[in-house]
């Protein structure tokens, strides 16, 4: 019988081992990751916030000649060796990186190569995580425990930015990125647990197909599988939504911080703090609010709820565009989308076929994710040349943020209908 710790969690017997295994492989990722993220945002305002949609493009470019590589990797090895194998490689990616960072640490270029580096990379590592998390678990087990899961991923961040501000004057920029290589690695045995745990305790047959079994296909059938499918379509008209939120307040973010924090080491600690507390609040609430929430609620309000929030938030900064309140904002659109709308977006892959949890998923959150980056930071810095205004982009992403609610209301209902049918992969997406 499940301890009351356990009831509270939503956890139930026999699911505390990929419990602790999902929370590790979180934490462990995105401590690496949130430990450097504060010094690639710095690097970006250096090389201008007039020039940040350049690294936008130089990200998405890099994600265009990464996808197809990982499309060839999944269909032609087994599903349990992707994880590994991906963050493998790209540890040995981190190891050049330390090299750079130690022999030339003032290179431009390296930090701008960084910068776009770590901004595909953390797609990519994050998303092929929540494959695998889809792929262990039922859609049953993924409402109750996804918001705990991602808990482990808050706390990672939580603990990132702290470890990273507390030991960069010790051990330097290539230090940091050495020890977020030894964080990566420890997250491959947590990935690698997870497929033998599931494969000890298997889910039905009707539900799972055989780890052992690559995926077949080409390395681009994760484009056309969204293309075929008016699901995984509205998936990706959500992610594009999202991304053109997030880019709007991040280039705010970088213009506000650029005239309020004036050297690079009070600008590192801003973004540092507010990444802390964006991670601290989000582990409050994944661990004890979003699962209740999905299960009584259903999917469609973890999608639903931070777009409607984020009208409000930019008619309010389109009419008052004050740092404080821009902080407010931003840290409830994060503390939301990691809270609500990612564990909420990764629920809607459980109800599709394995190819599609991994090809067309990590299709979807690297290149379209990207690509909306890059059109929406483009699209920003054409209003900012046309009006020299704030408030003009700022209505843009009220209309942006209540399409993407519509989107997510959608998204939801559909993801409920499959649910209830029993679909894995539906024959209308073909």
């Amino acid at each position: 019988m499940a301890s009351p710790g356990a009831r509270l969690l939503n956890v139930r017997d026999g699911e505390a081992p990929i419990v602790v295994a999902g929370l590790t492989l979180f934490f462990l990722l995105f401590t690496g990751y949130f430990m450097l993220r504060p010094v690639r945002e710095t690097m970006g305002v250096a090389g201008g916030v007039e020039n940040l949609q350049w690294l936008f493009t130089g990200t998405f470019v890099l994600t265009l000649i990464a996808l197809p590589l990982f499309g060839w990797l999944a269909s032609k090895v087994q599903r349990r060796r992707i994880l590994p194998w991906t963050y493998g490689f790209l540890a040995s990616n981190l190891l050049v990186f330390a090299a750079l960072f130690t022999l030339q640490p003032e290179n431009l270029w390296s930090a701008r190569a960084f910068y776009i580096w770590l901004s595909m990379f953390n797609l990519l590592t994050i998303s092929l995580a929540w494959s695998v998390l889809a792929d262990v678990l039922s859609s049953e087990q993924a409402k109750r425990l996804f918001g705990l899961l991602a808990g482990g991923a808050s706390f990672g961040g939580l603990v990132g930015p702290l470890l990273g501000t507390a030991l960069v004057g010790v051990i330097g920029h290539g230090g940091l990125v050495l020890l977020a290589t030894a964080c990566l690695t420890g997250s491959i045995a947590a990935g690698v647990y997870l497929q033998r745990f599931r494969d000890r305790h298997p889910l039905p047959a009707d539900v799972e197909l055989p780890r052992s079994r690559p995926l077949g296909g080409n390395p681009f059938a994760g484009a056309s599988e969204v293309f075929r499918s008016p699901y995984l379509l509205a998936i990706a008209v959500f992610v594009v939504l999202l991304a053109s939120v997030s880019t709007f307040l991040y280039f705010e973010q970088a213009r506000l911080v650029a005239v309020h924090f004036t050297s690079r080491t009070e600008q590192t600690q801003v973004f540092g703090l507010i990444d802390s507390l964006v991670q601290f609040l989000s582990i409050l609430t994944q661990v004890f609010i979003t699962g209740h929430l999905a299960r009584k609620l259903g999917v469609g309000v973890l999608l639903v709820a931070v777009p409607l929030v984020m009208v409000v938030g930019f008619v309010g900064l389109a009419v008052a565009p004050v740092f404080a309140l821009f902080v407010l904002v931003m840290v409830v659109r994060r503390v939301g989308e990691y809270a609500l709308v990612r564990p909420g977006r990764e629920m809607l892959y459980t109800v599709v076929a394995p190819e599609q949890k991994y090809k067309a998923k990590n299709f979807t959150d690297t290149v379209v994710y990207r690509g909306g980056d890059a059109l929406s930071g483009w699209v920003k810095r054409g209003l900012d040349l046309v009006a020299d205004h704030p408030a003009l982009a700022m209505l843009m992403g009220a209309v942006i943020a209540l399409v993407w609610a519509l989107t997510g209301l959608w998204l939801g209902r559909e993801q409920r209908n499959r649910e209830g049918a029993g679909q894995q992969g539906a024959p209308s997406d073909r």
